[in-house]
């Protein structure tokens, strides 16, 4: 069985062509497209988008819009470059725009997102909350509102570090809400940990990076370094592992996942 006759669904995290790459040799069907994951994901540029396009056609792409790392109370001048970075990634192909504003106070700024969403349905394209959801305070409340704006899909952690640990949260998002919002789980989920958070959680779409790694030896030079990390990966960077896409994929692509041993 493939992941399209599947009723679950694995969306990869991607921050270069090379990774959506990857992610289709696995079998992935929707990629998250960012750049800079080393800061959570900013927004790609339109050429790597129009490379995945058009030698990946297949391939869903949610862009995400973003302009800095940190967090997600923006500045009007910050939004607008999300506005006009959303009005070009869909323009340049993007099947949907992941984005999330938040007041300072970690509320939704409802004026921003619904410009946002204003934007993406002109175009008749998926409004993506992204995990933005996981730093407000009753995710109950949050998701109603989500629902009034016209939000296609959230992705979350449940609130917590991992999606595993905020498996309750996420249970209680998609049994009160899952019939009117897509709630997405990611953080931290694998091919080794997925069967227990379907299990928990009954959801049937995850946001997984599948990481794999890469090594780079002008990384560090005589005076100078560029590593992101120490001791044994003091080269590498990450990216995306087609054989971890591929085995998250056919997994979710059984008849039921969790019929070893987790029932």
């Amino acid at each position: 069985m493939s992941q399209k006759d599947s009723k679950y669904i694995a969306e990869i995290c991607c921050g270069s062509y090379y990774d959506a790459l990857q992610a289709f040799k696995g079998g992935a069907e929707r990629i998250e497209l960012n750049s800079a994951l080393a800061l959570g994901g900013l927004t790609p540029t339109t050429a790597t988008l129009r490379l995945v396009k058009e030698n990946l056609p297949a391939l869903k792409v949610i862009a995400m819009a973003r302009p800095r790392g940190a967090g997600f109370c923006y500045t009007e001048e910050e939004f607008q470059e999300m506005e006009a970075a959303a009005r070009e990634l869909l323009e340049a192909g993007a099947d949907g725009i992941a984005f999330g504003c938040l007041n300072a106070n970690a509320s939704l700024d409802m004026e921003k997102n619904t410009r946002m969403v204003s934007i993406i349905k002109e175009w008749g394209k998926e409004a993506v909350f992204h995990r933005a959801f996981d730093c407000v305070e009753n995710p109950f409340v949050t998701a109603e509102q989500l629902i009034e704006l016209g939000i296609d899909r959230v992705l979350t952690s449940g609130l917590k570090n991992k999606a595993i640990e905020g498996a309750g949260t996420i249970k209680k998002l998609q049994e009160s809400y899952g019939s009117r919002i897509q709630i997405l789980a990611g953080s931290g989920v694998n091919a080794g940990n997925v069967r227990e958070l379907i299990r928990q959680t009954k959801i049937t779409q995850v946001h997984s990076s599948c990481k794999g790694w890469r090594e780079d030896s002008t990384t560090v030079g005589k005076e100078v370094s560029y590593s992101m990390f120490e001791g044994e990966q003091e080269l590498m960077y990450d990216v995306v592992s087609a054989e971890l896409v591929r085995e998250l994929v056919e997994l979710l692509a059984t008849e039921n996942p969790l019929s070893h041993g987790m029932n």
